[in-house]
């Protein structure tokens, strides 16, 4: 027998198509353009390119398919795979010669992500909540899959460069100064693939504050990056008869004054210039503080306030911390040695070896032995005026009106600090805004607002055009 009235099951299902189609009428519609960027970021983020089970040559051959699509040339295109799984996309897209050739750089390899930590499947694109959320959905995968995007549009358009583009995708950039990171080694065996004129990379980025931009952050300079391993050793023997000698004690004892020292505070042009333009986005102390430092000052109140925030603190000295600690071999014998692992952020204008001898000496245990991992790369400054700052400034202004562009110290590494050795003045610009309590780059639930990422894209996109025009 069939009820004259509707099912409580066809009246849920009713309602629930109503909202879902008022939701879906009331999400602003995908252009074309940013389908395609839609699709080639998805493609990309779900391939896994972690060092442990990953592949970059495989993201490389996707991209690399993406780019033919749009109309590019084999000879255009190279992967470069000296080492298995480690492959890495070259584009050189030729321009009239005008003008010397742009760099465009941004790594597809990402940290490791345990999937049981995780929310979701850090390899498959989650949309929710107004958020893509997947490991890489940020670093790097959004630049690089911007870059693509960029570049295949341009060249449906009929786009004619005045420069040759140059497009590196590369592997390893997560694992620092390995043998296998791709931006190092080709910059070593096949550095004419890459001279340029000037590059952009990773590093910089905007910041929101009550969920409206703020400020936009260009990276001019980073941190020199270095990790040392430190161990005490003693005999051991029975925890039922404790010794003085015990290396965790030692070696407790040894980080905690690490923790408790403060490298001499450095300030350089970029320092001063990045605390004077942030000053005026800011009130009360901390606006006269930053003021203060901008026009050189190392008042010791004026610093210690500055200090209190991680951030601040970096920019204004080297630092050293404990990232590991390995210790013990038995629940019931005394350790016969005790590691810490310390990672090292050096200004880029502080001298090395002088640091490692400050850290030495804070340590204070001339028992301990240290092995460093490997020497930091340094690498010169790029300069503050030019070209890409200029135009970084003029798009800002036109797509985010009263925003400030600030040239930055990332305190990060990036692989920019190798094209700098090898002479490419490099620029941190994407045009994504974050909202820096939920950066969650390298971390759990890594997430990027939707609308900030196709907002980003669209920024590279006019960067790119500009500055080939």
């Amino acid at each position: 027998m069939t009820s004259k009235f509707p099912s409580l099951r066809r009246l849920v299902c009713a309602a629930a198509i109503a909202t879902c189609g008022t939701a879906f009428a009331q999400a602003p519609a995908l252009t074309a353009e940013q389908q395609r960027f839609y699709a080639v970021y998805k493609e990309l983020v779900e391939i896994n390119t972690t060092h442990s089970a990953g592949s970059t040559t495989q993201a490389a051959q996707a991209m690399r398919a993406v780019l033919l699509k749009a109309g590019f040339a084999e000879d255009e295109l190279q992967i470069i795979e000296p080492f298995p799984r480690k492959g890495n996309l070259v584009l050189r897209w030729k321009g009239t010669g005008a003008k010397q050739p742009m760099l465009l750089m941004g790594h597809i390899d990402v940290v490791e992500a345990k999937r049981e930590d995780w929310k979701t499947d850090p390899f498959k694109l989650q949309e929710t909540d107004g958020y893509f959320t997947a490991r890489g959905s940020i670093d790097d995968k959004a630049m690089a899959s911007a870059f693509i995007s960029v570049l295949a549009q341009l060249r449906q358009e009929g786009f004619k460069p005045t420069r040759d583009i140059i497009m590196a995708l590369t592997a390893d950039e997560e694992r620092g100064d390995v043998e296998s990171n791709g931006a190092m080694w080709i910059l070593k065996n096949k550095p004419e693939l890459l001279k340029a004129e000037f590059g952009i990379n990773e590093g910089g980025g905007g910041e929101l504050r009550n969920g409206k931009p703020n400020l936009h952050r260009v990276q001019i300079a980073e941190k020199l990056y270095t990790t040392y391993e430190f161990e005490l050793r003693d005999v051991g023997g029975h925890s039922s008869q404790p010794t003085a000698n015990n290396p965790i004690y030692g070696m407790s004892e040894a980080l905690a004054r690490l923790g408790a020292y403060k490298f001499p505070v450095m300030l350089a042009d970029v320092t001063k210039t990045y605390f004077s333009r942030t000053a005026p986005l800011m009130s009360g102390q901390l606006a006269e503080d930053m003021r203060a430092v901008g026009n050189g000052s190392t008042d010791a109140a004026v610093i210690d306030r500055l200090s209190q925030t991680p951030l601040y603190n970096a920019q204004l000295r080297t630092t050293c911390t404990a990232t590991m600690v390995n210790a013990g071999h038995a629940e019931n014998a005394l350790p016969q040695s005790a590691k810490a692992v310390v990672n090292c952020r050096m200004l880029p204008f502080d001298d090395p070896d002088n640091v490692e001898k400050q850290l030495v000496q804070t340590l204070g245990n001339p028992k301990i032995t240290m092995r460093q991992f490997a020497k930091p790369t340094r690498s010169p400054v790029s300069p503050l005026q030019g070209v890409v700052f200029e135009t970084a400034e003029k798009l800002t202004a036109e797509m985010w009106s009263g925003v400030p562009v600030i040239p930055f110290m990332s305190t990060g590494a990036t692989d920019s600090r190798f094209a700098r050795n090898a002479g490419i003045p490099m620029y941190g610009v994407s045009g994504l805004f974050f909202d820096p309590a939920d950066l969650r780059t390298h971390g759990l639930d890594e997430r990027v607002e939707i609308q900030r990422l196709y907002d980003s894209r669209e920024f590279m996109l006019k960067l790119v055009k500009q500055l080939a025009s």
